[in-house]
């Protein structure tokens, strides 16, 4: 009883320190409490960057510190299971246990924490495990009034078009008992007009996949527009189809036709698969079930923007449990390689049958993975890969 007593009170100690930090020092305030409380000999945050290609330690500057592999270190093992891995330090024969910090399905980063050997029972790795969610809940509602966090999540300058779009996208993942979504765009530091959006109700999900034309700050203000729309429309509680068309207004009466959106909009009822969906342009729908990748074909309509006053129709299609979807944008599927050779849908149908072991928040950095390797240049369009895997609602 007294010893059960002593775990909520470290892990509650723990987690006070952190809640009543300032924003900026909420790896300090976790590291003294764990120091304290856990006889931590020492704890490391690092962020997952822009590119999902390494893992940067937050520190008071960004930069100053050296960046890890995110494919190759065992703190990029624990991040990519998901999972807590321990680590033999080499001094003391202390264990380093690197632990994901996650916010709903949402990968931020890594919290190492290195403890004395006889401190890293499983009941403490679920603690820490906690903990270390606890402090991904932190960073979250702190990015409002510090830069750290996201300093340090840059292994070089973002250009000004993509830091609009990386602010105005949702995440990069997230999760809930009835799906995964996972969501990646390259080139991470020089995005342009691509995005995906999302939000979620008790009973439907709502997403959409935005192709902006255009480049740089010229395109990054066309979709920032267009998204803010469809977010307008959409929290007025209206339907997709009426959600495109005031969106489409709000397009047109800006840019009279001159400039125009491609967007996907899907709203999924979560009780029963039921999809509504509305495609708006070039961003394409692929479905994988059981061993089978295909297209979806979906009646194509008019970009947002591009006439006044278009009506659009919502079609339907049923996902099932187990279904996983794919969207990509067309600097996916129309890319080319060195030899003029475009990528085209029998390439893309093998990178997703690739992924299918994976889980959909690291699906589309393996899909653009395979592109690159094809492409070999760097790109000269966005790249958008949205993963959605299907599991349905249980019966109660």
């Amino acid at each position: 009883m007294n010893e059960g007593r002593l775990t909520v009170s470290r892990f509650l100690a723990v987690e006070r320190a952190v809640r009543s930090a300032p924003p900026h020092a909420l790896l300090d305030a976790a590291r003294s409490a764990l120091v304290e409380h856990y006889e931590a000999h020492g704890v490391e945050l690092l962020m997952a960057d822009y590119g999902l290609t390494v893992l940067q330690p937050v520190t008071a500057l960004p930069h100053t510190a050296r960046p890890l592999p995110l494919h190759t270190s065992p703190e990029g093992r624990a991040f990519g299971s998901q999972e807590p891995f321990g680590q033999y330090a080499a001094e003391d024969g202390a264990v380093d246990l690197h632990l994901p910090v996650t916010v709903r399905g949402d990968r931020l980063g890594i919290l190492t924490v290195r403890l004395p050997k006889h401190r890293c029972s499983p009941q403490a790795v679920d603690e820490l495990t906690s903990l270390a969610e606890l402090l991904g809940h932190e960073i979250i509602v702190a990015e409002r009034d510090t830069d750290l966090y996201l300093q340090a999540r840059r292994a070089s300058r973002l250009t000004l078009a993509a830091e609009m779009q990386w602010q105005l996208l949702p995440g990069r993942s997230c999760a809930r008992q009835e799906y995964a979504i996972g969501a990646q765009l390259e080139p991470a530091y020089a995005i342009h007009g691509d995005n995906f959006d999302w939000a979620t109700t008790a009973e439907n999900l709502t997403l959409t996949i935005t192709n902006g034309m255009g480049e740089g700050i010229q395109a990054s203000l066309l979709t920032n527009l267009a998204v803010n729309a469809l977010r307008n429309a959409r929290r007025a509680g209206i339907g997709i189809a009426d959600q495109a068309a005031l969106a489409d207004q709000a397009l047109y009466a800006q840019h009279a036709g001159a400039q125009y959106v491609s967007t996907l909009l899907l709203s999924f009822e979560l009780a029963t698969g039921r999809v509504r969906i509305v495609d708006a342009g070039s961003p394409q729908l692929w479905r994988q079930r059981d061993k089978a990748v295909e297209r979806i074909p979906i009646e194509a309509q008019f970009p947002l923007g591009m006439f006044d006053e278009t009506p659009y129709v919502a079609q339907d299609f049923q996902v099932l449990p187990g279904d996983r979807l794919i969207f990509v944008s067309d600097g996916v599927y129309a890319a080319v390689s060195r030899r003029g050779e475009a990528y085209g849908e029998r390439a893309l149908a093998r990178a997703i049958q690739a992924a299918s072991l994976l889980a959909a928040a690291a699906v589309p950095r393996a899909i653009l993975g395979e592109l690159s390797a094809y492409r070999g240049d760097a790109a000269d369009d966005d790249e958008l890969v949205v993963c959605l895997d299907w599991f349905g609602r249980g019966t109660p």
